[in-house]
């Protein structure tokens, strides 16, 4: 199910908190694919950003900011 786009981030961030809690539970070979993704998304979307939380030069030109 899609998130309303005025809180997306909100109850992403609440999803994501949980999947953090349970990252070395027991799991299913669906979930543990989806785990897999899921961190190899979080690594790509972390690597967009330096480390005081803006975009990076190149991430921002990418996606046509302008800073």
């Amino acid at each position: 199910m899609s998130n309303m786009s005025y809180c997306r981030f909100q109850n992403t961030l609440e999803d994501l908190r949980d999947c953090e809690e349970n990252l070395y539970e027991p799991c299913s070979k669906d979930e543990h694919r989806a785990r897999i993704n899921l961190l190899r998304l979080a690594h790509r979307i972390a690597a967009d950003f330096d480390n005081d939380g803006s975009f990076n030069k190149e991430a921002a030109e990418a996606l046509e900011v302008t800073q």
